[in-house]
């Protein structure tokens, strides 16, 4: 069973910063692009940050310069380092990958939250 997996999220200070991981794990043939959104309370799910499997990033102007996305193709792993965070960034950010496996295509993980108090 292919699954993404978000850890990392919790409480911090405005200011302070996060790191988030996102693992795949499951039947994969390979990863090609993977992503970062979150959701606010009472808000849609907006885009964060992207990174093709070549490395190429795009970000959401409201995080450029704050957020920084990586990944480790060989532990199937990306992550999210979050500095100078804002109150305005509290949501629940979710992981996205578009994956070849025998099933689906693209995976969403379920979710971990960050809240940013000022």
């Amino acid at each position: 069973q292919v699954q993404l997996v978000e850890s990392g999220g919790g409480l911090v200070q405005a200011g302070g910063s996060l790191r988030l991981s996102c693992a795949a794990s499951g039947s994969i043939f390979s990863i090609n692009a993977m992503g970062w959104y979150r959701q606010a309370p009472g808000k849609q799910r907006e885009f964060v940050a992207a990174i093709t499997k070549g490395g190429i990033t795009n970000y959401a102007d409201s995080v450029k310069g704050r957020f920084t996305i990586s990944r480790d193709n060989a532990k199937n792993t990306m992550y999210l380092q979050m500095n100078s965070l804002k109150p305005e960034d509290t949501a629940v950010y979710y992981c996205n990958a578009d994956m070849q496996t025998r099933g689906s295509r693209y995976y969403w993980g379920q979710g971990t939250q960050v809240t940013v108090s000022s």
